[in-house]
């Protein structure tokens, strides 16, 4: 796992503005660098509540703030940058082998979350010591 936090991006999504409302569009390797497999949000999270706390040895994710706002931790083992997410025309894309944390919700948030993969569990690494291991930081 070589990735670092500067491999993820933050992404600016096509906004059609029109009087009646706007719409973003999302479409597989236009504006999500992947072919999406997976899609679920997150909501009734408790105000400055956290999630994630893991990373994923294969599987992408593009994140977007549907409604309200969070922050999102990166970290790559030495580096670490918090992104925040607040508008539904931006995504944050994460590069596998980055540990990820959902941190700061704001009351009422929403964030959707597009996934490369289906669910697996073995993809999944979810302990930061284990990280740290697989990354060679132990």
């Amino acid at each position: 796992m070589n990735t670092k936090v500067y491999d993820c991006c933050l992404v600016h999504l096509p906004k059609v503005h029109n009087r009646a409302g706007n719409i973003t569009t999302l479409e597989n390797n236009v504006n999500v660098p992947f072919d999406v497999k997976r899609v679920y949000y997150l909501y009734d999270v408790p105000g400055g509540a956290d999630r994630g706390g893991h990373s994923h040895i294969e599987l992408q994710q593009f994140i977007v703030a549907l409604s309200g706002a969070f922050d999102v931790l990166i970290d790559d083992g030495v580096n670490k940058k918090v992104v925040h997410l607040d508008r539904p025309y931006f995504g944050l894309h994460i590069v596998p082998g980055i540990w990820r944390e959902l941190i700061n919700f704001s009351s009422g948030a929403v964030c959707l979350v597009l996934a490369s993969h289906p669910y697996s569990e073995a993809d999944y690494i979810r302990t930061y010591d284990k990280f740290k291991q697989l990354r060679g930081f132990s």
